[in-house]
């Protein structure tokens, strides 16, 4: 039986459900999800801008994110998503997530591009062609 590689996620949250108390509690550190290791995306607006990973605990990753104004994306965003992962796959997911969506701080996937071949881009720029005629 093959393990999940992501077991759980939280899909655009706003950045201040790091931040609700109630009785000098963080509701958020409740949620099992968020306590394991993992992969999140910041979003400002809805526009992805940085994909990290941690082998710590999501909530505290993204807690820092939120909350230390010497953390380098502290003023950019205002949602996130977050991916648990195990260990062991958290540079393959991190990977595919910063391939697929590429985000305003430039960050390279560490997965190796196919190139488009040869002949198909020799073909689409001859449509692209007869279409403009």
């Amino acid at each position: 039986m093959t393990k999940s590689i992501v077991t759980g996620y939280a899909q655009t949250w706003p950045r201040e459900v790091v931040d609700i108390h109630k009785k000098k509690d963080l509701l958020i550190k409740r949620l099992r999800l968020l306590r394991g290791t993992g992969v999140y995306v910041l979003y400002r607006d809805d526009h992805p801008y940085y994909v990290g990973q941690t082998t710590g605990s999501l909530f505290e990753r993204l807690h820092d994110h939120a909350n230390k104004t010497t953390d380098k994306w502290y003023h950019l965003w205002n949602y996130f998503s977050a991916f648990e992962v195990p260990k062991g796959h958290l540079d393959e997911v991190e990977a595919i997530l910063i391939a697929a969506m590429p985000t305003a701080n430039g960050a390279n996937p560490r997965i190796s591009p196919i190139a488009l071949p040869r002949e198909i881009r020799r073909i689409l720029a001859e449509r692209r062609r007869i279409d403009i005629e």
